[in-house]
């Protein structure tokens, strides 16, 4: 959804003022659920744009929930290259004086920073962006995504038009409208099941409404690069449902059989992110950004990172996908000649061909004329081929051949415990009667120990996870009453368990904060003991301006029901003046 300052200018008489500090003004921008306006918050003196809820959808209360849950997802991010997210609010859940739902004034609304500059959309649609410009945007957008991502919250609908550049070249993500917090599992709205997004843009699992993750945001970060380097997206139907039909079972055309003029390196990075298995793709944006640093410092592709491009990774043309593996393969190999001609000369193949003809017709003279009868030197021997037998056979058979053995242990995953990873000297080796062959026997899987982390501050957790060789994975934050910020409160393995070193290991950890309810109209008992449940200090408040009741109810709070730190104490204030 743009925040730029196009847009239509309403005929109003008097400007529309929400929650008596802002001031909307003209619409910027729309999209399915709200409109945009510029606005002003008049009690800071800034700039702002406001985002508020279509009246139709309005009347809706699951649209009103999906409305909130954004700016809940929104709101916990503070990120150069995201849209920030400064207040929201529900007139409808105001105790007192609250407009009827579908009444003017009553629609829910966010208050946003106001981005200057236009979006990617538009910038594609002017031509061709250098390769330079491409790769610095996408990176822009991985760089979000992977803060995001961290923070527990998939954007589940990255395409151009929700990508802001500014005058200074700065990227900017913005309409976390479909977005759902990882950690949120009791959200009826965003249900996983339910096929979100954009067509042109959204992941194979979103287009069969099969749960999402991050890697998903990955997929449309794919194709909007690709867009980027060539001009149109990978996939294109004349109905959104035949464009998902492709994105699940369609293989995408490498970028350069498209425009020439794409640089070859960038063809491995695409493929990877487009692929259909979540797994075949980057694990997170981290790894994402390193491929694009590497190709533009380039580096040539790695086996890794072509991939498995096959029938399992494409869809089900395993001949279209041999057939860009193949592509891929040469681009790789060489991405600054340009083909001048389609084939080399007829000569050269027929000179080739004779030059062949000649060597096979050599080596079978030569293999007729050796002298018969020749045999391998009585004192010879010849290593037989252990791999993956067992260490004591192995001994065994070399003790037959009288070639003694020395065993050396090493961890392998991919051979059984206690078979041959090798020898040395190799199989089919000859060697000297009575030499030593060493033979390297499996030890297992290597494994490390899961150190303790529930109780750790989130630094401390990772530096010891660093220390035994474990990777920190994603950290989502969660309110507890009786922890202090950034304390872990679950890990993803348990303490002393036996885990493959790099293994990423994702944390629970405290967000300093509870979630005060709002406890107007309550009793004084009732609200104290809530208070008290939740880790916060209820301090008891008399008020002689207004009549008191028995029992005595909360009239107000000194704190605003939502997230306040742990421990906090707060007011109850209660009426206990005589009734006029």
């Amino acid at each position: 959804m743009p925040l730029s300052y196009q847009g239509e200018s309403p005929v109003t008489a008097e400007p529309r003022i929400i929650a008596e500090r802002y001031r909307v003004d003209e619409l910027i921008g729309h999209g399915g659920m709200a409109k945009v306006y510029r606005g002003y918050d008049v009690t800071l003196g800034r700039a702002v744009a406001i985002k508020i809820l279509d009246p139709n959808l309005a009347r809706d209360t699951a649209f009103r929930t999906r409305f909130r849950l954004e700016a809940q997802a929104a709101s916990r991010m503070s990120h150069p290259s995201i849209v920030r997210v400064y207040d929201a609010g529900d007139p409808t859940s105001a105790p007192h004086g609250a407009p009827a739902v579908g009444s003017a004034g009553s629609e829910p609304y966010i208050v946003m920073e106001l981005v200057q500059g236009r979006q990617l959309k538009e910038i594609i649609a002017e031509g061709p962006v250098p390769v330079e410009d491409a790769v610095r945007y996408v990176d822009g957008i991985l760089e979000a995504l992977d803060y995001s991502h961290r923070a527990g919250v998939v954007h589940r609908d990255i395409k151009p038009g929700n990508v802001m550049v500014t005058p200074a070249g700065q990227v900017k993500v913005m309409d976390f409208g479909i977005a759902r917090a990882v950690s949120d599992s009791s959200s009826t709205v965003a249900e996983t099941t339910q096929i979100i997004g954009t067509a042109a843009y959204f992941s194979p699992e979103q287009a069969k409404g099969e749960p999402v993750d991050a890697r998903a945001d990955l997929y449309s970060t794919g194709v909007v690069l690709y867009e980027l380097l060539t001009g149109r997206q990978p996939f294109r139907g004349e109905s959104p449902v035949a464009v998902a039909y492709q994105h699940v079972s369609e293989t995408p055309l490498a970028p350069t059989e498209v425009n020439e003029s794409s640089p070859g390196a960038l063809d491995p990075i695409v493929l990877r992110a487009l692929a259909k298995d979540p797994y075949q793709r980057y694990p997170d944006a981290a790894h994402f950004r390193a491929a694009l640093d590497d190709a533009v410092a380039g580096k040539a592709p790695s086996k890794k990172q072509l991939g498995a491009l096959t029938s399992e990774l494409y869809g089900p043309s395993p001949r279209q996908a041999q057939e860009t593996a193949r592509s891929l393969r040469q681009l790789s190999s060489d991405t600054t000649m340009t083909r001048t001609q389609s084939g080399p000369p007829v000569v050269w193949i027929w000179a080739g061909v004779a030059l062949l003809a000649v060597l096979l017709i050599s080596v079978l003279v030569w293999v007729l004329m050796m002298p018969r009868g020749e045999q391998i030197p009585t004192s010879s021997r010849t290593v037989p081929d252990l791999i993956d037998v067992s260490y004591e056979r192995a001994q065994q058979d070399l003790e037959d051949l009288d070639l003694q053995s020395t065993l050396v242990y090493e961890a392998n995953a991919s051979i059984t415990e206690n078979n041959v990873i090798r020898t040395d000297p190799e199989g089919g080796q000859s060697v000297e009667a009575g030499q030593r062959v060493t033979i390297y026997v499996s030890s297992g899987t290597e494994t490390v120990k899961a150190p303790t982390l529930i109780g750790l501050s989130q630094a401390a957790a990772k530096d010891a996870l660093a220390k035994e060789g474990l990777e920190l994975g994603t950290v989502i934050q969660r309110n507890d009453p009786n922890s202090a910020a950034d304390t872990v409160l679950e890990a993803s393995v348990e303490a002393g368990a036996e885990i493959a070193p790099k293994t990423v290991v994702d944390l629970v950890v405290a967000s300093g904060s509870v979630t005060l309810p709002d406890v107007t109209g309550w009793t004084l008992d009732a609200a104290s003991a809530k208070l008290e449940e939740l880790g916060l200090t209820a301090i008891p408040t008399e008020m002689a301006d207004c009549a008191a009741t028995d029992p005595a109810t909360i009239a107000s709070m000194s704190a605003a029901p939502g997230d306040v730190p742990v421990h906090s104490e707060v007011q109850l204030r209660f009426c206990t003046g005589a009734a006029k």
